[in-house]
């Protein structure tokens, strides 16, 4: 077998081990391994890439090429291994911007690498698409780290003729990259450059906090389109079917995201949703209607007199930290004999899947994390549904207020259980920033302050009970 002949098939396994991992993170009980094997696999290729020939040539640079690699290692490894849960979308976020900036310098480098040969249309075209989208998702995901980061307002930043603004950038691109394939001109490669920069900051300014996990997804999505541009550049077989699985699975969880939103993805995109903060804060209404608030001791005695109790988390449980002792509250009664499991929305959090990586940190078994529409079927026969720092994702107004901005939203329901308990710092309004009606409702009590300290002295009570 020769040496190339060898290369392809490890570049086979690394390409099937890609599928695989996508396969094994649709689960949470399989993501952990599914993460693992796309690891084997990516390192199966590097390896594998270093005895490759390009052009009859072994490969250049290696030393510098590995310097880069043990500079990569020392950022990556503790960053990501130090990180806190509340910044993991933002760490996401950067990560992804990384990708799709090397994907465009690539690109840049391929394009005056190639400039000279005079090649087909269609392969400087390739190049130059490889350059606006991972520009765009690098500048893109750097301003979404800046506002998870709370580096600048995470509310949207819109100002007039903004979309009119944002076509003229992306027909600007459309007619440089039409020039430049006439011209071959490196000065205009520089220019759409430049344009591809402010046209990510643009595309993402308008977007607000709570369409972040979409966005997210979405950036994630341009940067494996970027990767197999630059696939297609390098005549990378591996490069074009990794960046399009990620470019597909990112397109069809930005979909799917979206529909648990009941809204579509140019809403999402466009509407600057959640600019405005119609909640007033206070705890009494004009109407004269109050809130009713009661002590960790009240839920811990209520808890303890209960036979199933549904836990519902939100990004406040991220940002207090609480997702442990929630786990050992769940714990403490289910060794009292109550049924307890938790209900997870899709768009819970500020990135997809974020109260599953959560409480999977926790060591939460996977069979208790039950997704929205099941939950919803059993939350009826539940004595108590305890919010722990979510909001918009169950605001009744999403079904019953037609003229809430979040109608049509699939929620949680937790108005059906027969008790809801609200764990939060304050009134004030989640990311949508609108009234909450279940604050209001008889069967509902709030427990201020933070919810880690809170649950603390609500499983002190539950275990003296």
């Amino acid at each position: 077998m020769s040496r190339e002949t060898l290369i392809d098939l490890l570049y086979l396994v690394s390409a099937t081990t890609f599928v695989l991992a996508l396969k094994g993170l649709g689960s949470p009980k399989r993501a952990r391994l599914g993460n693992g094997v796309a690891a084997v696999g990516m390192l199966v290729a590097i390896v594998a890439t270093f005895f490759k020939y390009v052009d009859g040539h072994a490969l250049h640079h290696v030393g510098l090429i590995l310097l880069a690699m043990a500079i990569g290692v020392i950022i990556a490894v503790p960053t990501a291994r130090f990180v806190k849960m509340t910044a993991m979308p933002q760490l996401v976020a950067i990560f992804n911007g990384v990708g799709g900036g090397a994907a465009a310098l690539v690109s840049i480098t391929e394009f005056v690498h190639i400039k000279s040969t005079h090649p087909a249309t269609y392969v400087t075209l390739e190049v130059l698409l490889g350059v606006l989208i991972g520009t765009v998702s690098f500048s893109g995901s750097a301003i979404a780290f800046a506002k998870l980061q709370e580096l600048m307002t995470g509310r949207p930043v819109t100002y007039p003729g903004q979309q009119v603004l944002n076509g003229i950038f992306g027909l600007g691109a459309a007619v440089l990259i039409v020039i430049i394939l006439v011209t071959n001109s490196t000065p205009l490669l520089w220019v759409l450059l430049g344009l591809a920069f402010i046209l990510g900051i643009a595309f993402v300014l308008p977007i607000g906090g709570a369409d972040v996990p979409v966005l997210i997804s979405l950036l994630n999505s341009f940067t494996g389109l970027a990767v197999a541009a630059s696939g297609f550049t390098l005549g990378s077989n591996l490069l074009i079917v990794a960046g399009t699985l990620v470019g597909a699975s990112g397109i069809l969880l930005t979909r799917l995201m979206s529909k648990a939103m009941g809204r579509s993805l140019a809403n999402v995109l466009f509407s600057a949703f959640g600019s405005n903060v119609t909640a007033s804060g206070d705890t009494e209404r004009a109407d004269g209607r109050s809130v009713r608030s009661g002590t960790p001791e009240d839920v811990g005695v209520l808890l303890n007199y209960s036979s199933r109790v549904v836990v519902i988390p939100g990004y406040g449980l991220a940002v207090a930290q609480a997702q442990h002792v929630v786990r050992e509250l769940a714990e403490e009664l289910e060794a009292k004999g109550i049924e307890v499991f938790f209900a997870i929305h899709p768009v819970a959090g500020r990135m997809p899947g974020h109260m599953n990586v959560l409480l999977a940190e926790a060591n939460v078994p996977y069979e208790q994390l039950v997704e929205m529409d099941e939950a919803n079927s059993e939350l009826q026969t539940a004595d108590v549904a305890l919010v722990v720092g979510a909001n918009d994702t169950v605001n009744p107004a999403a079904k019953d207020d037609k003229s809430s901005p979040i109608y049509g939203m699939p929620i949680i329901n937790a108005d059906l259980a027969e008790n809801v308990i609200f764990l939060k710092r304050s009134m004030r309004p989640g990311f949508a920033g609108i009234e909450n009606e279940l604050l209001y409702n008889p069967k509902t009590m709030l427990v201020f302050g933070d919810a880690k300290d809170t649950l603390t002295k609500i499983l002190a009570t539950v275990k003296n009970g």
